[in-house]
């Protein structure tokens, strides 16, 4: 058979759920691509089906998912119909598509993928080449919810970036960019400015966009992008506020003032200062949509929602006996806010941390915020083909405590495989201890799956 009639041979459907996602993820190997050419393609193959939906794009370095979870809870509660497309999954491939807090089904995700591959193949003969693997769940998610569920919103959480990012395909209601950091940065370029040019690619012209972004720099880029594009901006800090009020584990309590009104008390269940922002950043998106497009949401129905909202992954408690925390905190601010958290919010006498990273990140950083307050680290190797190596990581470790010996007094333990470091870590924490799991979600994911005796772990992204 010649190599032309191997590329002329019809598509073959997939047969399976499981078939699906091994063809999307398979697509793995074409990387993530920024442009938007393939998915525009595929969205007019389709006949624009996004064009019909109700979006709230959410970008930002840390609190995407987060304040996703927040806004769609809120809006659950208030009776409207949402569908939320998020990244990476923690269980389930399914996870990232869901309506209704309740994930695609697998029959579903098998016809729709049945329905983009011929698409998909067509595409990838072209000089465009193939969609990837983020292009091809972002169509389906549109699929999903543009001729499956009809949700009245979406909310939509990049990927990476935001200007190229596949889902800024979109037009929405109302942008959300929750904040800048330092992460993909090899990706988005080596300046918060830089970074905050991508993330500002999300504002459309004329629709409102919300933001907690803090540094001057990245607010200047947001303000900028905003008035060129004739957007009205809600910055944190300048047109709404949030005031602490209390602080317990999983309960914390603020005021949210904007420039409609004042709500208070307003409390949530997700632990860390940087959850109150993201609550605020959601309050607000939704203050502009009561305001501008007509949403309906009572003060008690935006209470119930906000403490009602979960995420899982970030600042969970997965077990007691011992105590057990996971956090992805994979980069400096996500570390920086894991350290806040675990001094101001847990209380413990002694604190084991095992930590699992990839390759591309901002390692040293991540590790000033961490080793200052541990009594233990271990340093371990995520189930995945990026891992940053056991022995490198502690190299840079060990690195670090010899440059400042009297900053940094813990034990070390390297444990190359996760699962033996988690059983030294359960070992370690005793009654009055507190251990945490954190680095990469690849490492969490696998983590909170072994903990939670979840069978039907998949991982990724």
């Amino acid at each position: 058979m010649t190599d032309q009639n191997i590329e002329q041979r019809p598509s073959m459907p997939l047969q399976t759920y499981q078939e699906a996602v091994a063809w999307i993820t398979g697509l793995i190997p074409f990387g993530i691509r920024p442009g938007l050419e393939r998915i525009e393609e595929l969205m007019e193959r389709l006949a624009n089906p996004h064009r019909r939906l109700k979006f709230i794009h959410v970008a930002g370095t840390n609190g995407k998912g987060s304040t996703c979870a927040y806004l769609t809870s809120v809006l659950l509660h208030g009776g409207y119909d949402v569908g939320t497309f998020t990244s990476p999954y923690i269980t389930k491939f399914t996870n990232r598509f869901q309506y209704n807090g309740v994930d695609i089904e697998e029959q579903t995700l098998l016809r729709l993928a049945n329905e983009l591959k011929p698409h998909v193949e067509a595409i990838a003969e072209t000089e465009l080449g193939s969609p990837t693997m983020f292009e091809v769940s972002t169509a389906l998610a549109v699929l999903f919810f543009a001729t499956v569920t009809y949700p009245d919103y979406v909310v939509w959480e990049t990927g990476l970036g935001g200007r190229l990012d596949v889902t800024n395909i979109v037009h929405p209601v109302v942008s959300v960019i929750t904040n800048i950091g330092h992460d993909h940065m090899d990706r988005l370029g080596d300046t918060i400015a830089a970074v905050a040019s991508e993330k500002a690619g999300i504002i459309k012209a004329g629709i409102p966009v919300v933001s907690a972004v803090e540094q001057p720099e990245a607010v200047e880029v947001i303000k900028q992008a905003a008035t060129d594009k004739k957007s009205t901006l809600y910055l944190l800090g300048e047109q709404f506020h949030e005031t602490v009020l209390s602080v317990q584990e999983d309960e914390q309590v603020f005021r949210f003032d904007n420039l409609f009104r004042t709500i208070e008390p307003i409390t949530i269940t997700l632990n860390g200062a940087h959850q109150r922002t993201n609550a605020a950043v959601a309050v607000m998106t939704l203050e502009v949509l009561r305001q501008y497009k007509a949403l309906v949401v009572e003060d008690d129905v935006l209470a119930e929602g906000l403490r009602a909202a979960a995420w899982p992954g970030r600042l969970e408690m997965v077990s007691q006996q011992p105590r057990i925390l996971l956090d992805g905190a994979h980069n400096p601010e996500g570390a920086e806010s894991l350290a806040h958290a675990l001094k101001n919010t847990y209380k413990h006498d002694h604190l084991h941390l095992m930590m699992g990273m990839l390759e591309n990140k901002n390692h040293q950083q991540v590790l000033e915020h961490i080793l200052p307050i541990v009594d233990t680290l271990i340093v371990t190797e995520p189930d995945y083909r990026m891992k940053k190596e056991a022995r490198e990581l502690a190299d840079l470790v060990l690195e670090m405590k010899q440059q400042q010996p009297d900053k940094y007094n813990f034990e070390l333990i390297v444990e190359k495989n996760w699962k033996t470091a988690l059983q030294k870590l359960q070992q370690l924490t005793g009654e009055t201890d507190l251990g945490v799991v954190t680095g990469t979600l690849y490492l969490i994911a696998d983590v909170r799956s072994r903990i939670l005796y979840n069978s039907d772990s998949e991982k990724g992204w």
